[in-house]
């Protein structure tokens, strides 16, 4: 990004147009640069997030299939048969379980990349405006 705006700046800095054009110029050089980065640092979020809402959903899912399986059991028997209960309770509550990691994991890690594309944003525009301030005083100086 920053490169970009430097390339800018040599194409701009012979043209005959005054200094404050020649440095909106180089900034918007590195803006276009920015927007045309930050979709790629952004393209997996989707799935990461979309991972992280489903996951709760078929955990739920999982807990009742457990459940009806259960029950299900229970309504053919029409008696008691703890194991058949125990086992259609212990489906459900795997599912829910494994449900319930997977969405707290990628939430974890969509808020991290969040994290980090912000911090990476903010470290460009900073460098953006050190770099727009340098050339600004070596267009005075001239």
């Amino acid at each position: 990004m920053l490169r970009a705006g430097l390339d800018r700046y040599i194409v701009v800095r012979s043209a005959s147009i005054d200094r404050q054009a020649k440095l909106q110029e180089v900034q918007k050089a590195m803006e276009e640069a920015n927007m045309l980065e930050v979709p790629l640092l952004e393209r997996n979020l989707i799935a990461l997030a979309t991972i992280a809402s489903i996951a709760t959903m078929v955990g739920l899912l999982g807990t009742v299939i457990g459940m009806i399986r259960s029950f299900s059991a229970l309504g053919h028997t029409g008696s008691v048969d703890a194991v058949k209960l125990a086992v259609g309770i212990s489906e459900a509550l795997i599912n829910t379980a494994g449900g319930l990691f997977v969405a707290i994991f990628s939430i974890v890690l969509y808020n991290v990349f969040v994290t980090m594309i912000d911090n990476f944003n903010y470290m460009m525009d900073e460098a953006t405006l050190e770099v727009v301030e340098v050339l600004s005083l070596k267009e005075a100086t001239k």
